[in-house]
């Protein structure tokens, strides 16, 4: 029985070629869980086999604008001249339905997100050293000596932003990675301040006559 009935956001992030992506399928690869992976929207084209709501909410630049106006993003940017944001009404449906929201996006994103939900729970993925990242980078093989330079640079600065979250988890094994995870998520549900409100429910005293009864 949880007494957090509510679902919890999670924030998965890392630095640049950290595999945020690999950890993030194992971790829905696990069974008896009730994740869901937010869906966000965009204002590119949709591209074949892609499918409205499940790949992508695919809506016009002035729709898009509109809603930044009216701060209903969690998080947005601008990418190759096309919008791109986690909606905050539908992140806020399922976590009212129980649903544990993963949100899997880069460090910048993450850190917009902590302050529209203080009450998330931010993980930071890391490699089990440096040179492990480096050489990860390195042996993709698919991108030029600038642009892996240029990952490199932008992953030492994602290692800085480390202690701003909650959690730091390393990627030493995906499959461990994902455990790890999963154990954070459960743990959080039993928080005391996501938990007291139904605690109380549950023993059949009120919060003042719980206080009073510790002081006598």
């Amino acid at each position: 029985m949880k007494l957090d009935e509510r679902g919890i956001l999670i924030v998965i992030s890392g630095p640049s070629g950290v595999g945020k992506g690999t950890v993030r399928q194992a971790l829905f690869n696990m069974k008896g869980h009730n994740l869901t992976y937010s869906v966000s929207m965009t204002t590119r084209k949709m591209r074949p086999g892609e499918v409205d709501g499940k790949d992508y909410y695919f809506v016009t630049k002035e729709e898009f604008e509109q809603r930044i106006k009216e701060d209903k993003f969690l998080e947005h940017a601008e990418f190759v001249g096309n919008y791109y944001g986690t909606p905050l009404d539908k992140v806020n449906e399922q976590l009212d339905n129980g649903q544990e929201v993963v949100l899997e996006i880069e460090v910048n994103g993450a850190l917009q997100v902590k302050k529209k939900v203080p009450d998330c729970v931010m993980i930071f993925i890391v490699p089990p050293s440096k040179q492990a990242l480096y050489d990860r980078l390195m042996k993709r093989g698919t991108e030029s000596e600038d642009v892996i330079k240029q990952r490199v640079e932008k992953a030492n600065r994602e290692f800085k932003v480390a202690p701003k979250y909650d959690y730091i988890v390393v990627n030493d094994d995906v499959n461990n990675a994902a455990d790890r995870i999963m154990a954070i998520i459960r743990a959080e549900h039993a928080r005391t301040s996501r938990s007291i409100d139904k605690y109380y429910e549950l023993i059949g005293e009120t919060d003042e006559n719980s206080e009073e009864n510790i002081g006598n």
